[in-house]
This record gives structure tokens, sequence and C-alpha cells, in this order.
């Protein structure tokens, strides 16, 4: 804990991964990527934003005997992996590769949003002579090329993208997953293998993850979808879900609901009172995302690819549900205030 502040320290055991984190991290902000806070260069420490619900491989197994994630959390961490991997791809003039894709080096915050981390490994990958720790951990998500080319792309992380979307689906270990969703899907028994523990997923929504996981597990590179083109344009529909179901509420120290997460902002990380859609999709604070286009950025905050056009459109429905929660909210207070003050005159 670092001045009241629940806070993570990760020792590094390699100067070049240490080097090769911190200069992703201080480069890259988005709300899908772990923030660091601080370093400690003569200890090679990194220190991050502490997430209460551990990584994504406690979340799938229920470790320490935590709830099994529903299915909508699943769709949207899915949806909040593709969206990381995107930003980092369309870097220029080179994309950035993760290298390392897979459950533990995604960590899960509060309200069950997906934070991506452990970027250092991808270097460690490449070089040469070296065998990354935990490889026999690795090998169910690493790219099939890898071993024989040395090399790692994005498809490299679309493949590792493939297993977990797999794995938030089954709930089943990553290894030979591939094979026996392909063999469910050919005798038309799916519906067996999909994770009852994740609640009554629509089976059409299953199916489409199913052949997308698939596609992006491909043997071979080539055959592997564009993440734009062929993987965002199929999961990007599934995150949108009816309000009731799409923002699950955070809660506190003492089991009160508080904000849900789909009323902040990606920029400011605070509340919106305008909510304003962009044409990348996303919805952002007026004035956030309007200071973000006057500094001369023309590339989406989320996904950093260059955005269609500039115009903003109000989300009136968001805007609604927002004003709605914070007059419940202030009713609740208030009542609490009443029945204090009722109990204090009692009490004379």
């Amino acid at each position: 804990m670092i001045h009241y502040t629940m806070v993570a320290i990760k020792l590094s055991s390699s100067q070049s991964l240490f080097q090769q984190e911190i200069s992703v991290l201080r480069q890259w902000r988005h709300p899908n990527i772990i923030t660091i806070i601080g370093v400690c260069s003569e200890a090679s420490a990194l220190i991050y934003e502490w997430l209460p619900n551990g990584n994504l491989e406690d979340c799938i197994v229920c470790t320490n005997n935590s709830p099994p994630l529903s299915w909508h959390n699943r769709t949207q961490i899915i949806g909040e992996n593709c969206c990381a991997l995107l930003f980092l791809h369309s870097n220029k003039p080179t994309a950035l590769v993760h290298g390392d894709l897979r459950p533990c080096n995604i960590l899960i915050d509060a309200n069950y949003r997906s934070k991506l981390c452990n970027f250092g490994l991808s270097n460690l990958f490449l070089q040469p002579g070296t065998c990354p720790p935990n490889l026999m951990a690795r090998l169910p998500y690493m790219d099939p090329e890898f071993n024989t080319t040395g090399e790692l792309t994005t498809l490299s992380d679309v493949y590792s993208l493939g297993v977990i979307i797999l794995q938030l689906l089954t709930g089943m270990p990553p290894l030979t997953l591939s094979e026996k969703v392909a063999e469910a899907l050919e005798s038309d028994s799916l519906h067996l293998l999909i994770d009852k523990s994740a609640g009554d997923w629509p089976y059409i929504q299953a199916k489409q993850l199913a052949l997308i996981g698939l596609s992006c597990t491909e043997m071979t590179r080539k055959k592997r979808p564009d993440l734009l083109t062929k993987v965002w344009k199929v999961v990007e529909p599934l995150t949108r879900k009816p309000l009731a179901a799409t923002w699950p509420y955070l809660q506190s120290a003492t089991g009160d609901s508080c904000v849900p997460s789909a009323f902040i902002c990606p920029i400011s990380l605070e509340i919106m009172k305008d909510p304003q859609m962009a044409s990348d999709g996303f919805t952002y604070e007026a004035e956030a995302i309007r200071s973000w286009f006057d500094r001369g950025n023309i590339r989406s905050p989320m996904t950093n690819l260059v955005l269609p056009n500039l115009t903003l459109i109000p989300n009136r429905v968001l805007f609604s549900s927002i004003h709605e929660l914070l007059g419940i909210e202030e009713t609740r207070k208030d009542r609490g205030n009443g029945d204090f003050a009722a109990g204090g005159c009692g009490n004379f």
C-alpha cells in the first residue's frame, strides 16, 4: 500500500524485460492496458494499479471459490482484449506485439473489466538461445509457426486470443481445446461444451464465438483472420447488450452498489455528464473527446485507428440511464440521512 492506495509490485528477473515493459507502459495508455504508477530501477520493480479480482486464469477456474464469470462478463472481456490488441497492433511505424497473451496476463478489476499486462516477454522470446520461463504453461497459447520461424507477429497474438475465446466459452483447459470445439461443431454438440456456470449463454452468440475462436487458432498464419476486419467485426456487436445486462455494478467494501463502469468516460475516468458517441462506436464525455480532437488527434483513444470522421452523436440512452441512476443514488442518500435524523431524535 502506498499513500493508502493498494498497489501491485512486480519484480523483474531480467533488466531487458524490465526496460521493455517500462517502454510500452509509459508510452501507451489504454483503458484495457494495465496502468503503471511508478518504478524502482535499483530493484527492477514495477508498481502497478491494484486489480482486486486477480487474473483471468483464476476467474476461469474459480480460485478461492470465487463466483464464476457470467457470459456477459466473458463476452465483454473478449471484446476488451480484442480492442487492446487493435490498439497495440495499429502502432506506427511498427506494430506492437504482446507475444505472451494468456489468461494469467489478463488482470480483472472490481467490475470484471480486463487489462493486459506483462509486455516484456515478447522481447525475451526473440533472443537466440533463450528459453522463456514456464514454457510448458505458455505452449498452448503460442503461435505454432513461432516454433519454426522464430518470429512473433500480430497474428501470433490473434492465435493466443483465439485460444482464450475458446476457454472463456467452454471453461476447459487450453490443450487440444480447438480440436474439441471443432469436433463439437461438426457433430452439432457445441451446447454440451459451453460452460454452464456462465449462465444461459445465447446459442447463436456462443456459436459465433466458437467459429471466430477456431479461425484464430488456425495452425498457419495466412489462414488466420484479420483482427480488425474479421475478428472485431464479429466480436464488437456481441458486446452490445441491454442496459441491465451490460453494466454490472461495482461493489464497495460494505456491499453497496457503486457506479457502473459503462458510465465512466474512457479518457477522463469520471462519470459522464454529456456522453457523446464518436465514429469509433465508443462513448466519451463530450469535453474529454473534444479536447482529444483539439490536440490534433485523429485516432480513436480506444483502438488507435484513424477515425472515419470527427462527428459526435449524443448518446441519449446512456445520458438518461446515468441521470436515472444518479437520481436513485441521491434519493437513497436522502433516505439514509432521514433515517439517521429520525433515529437521532428518538434518542433525546
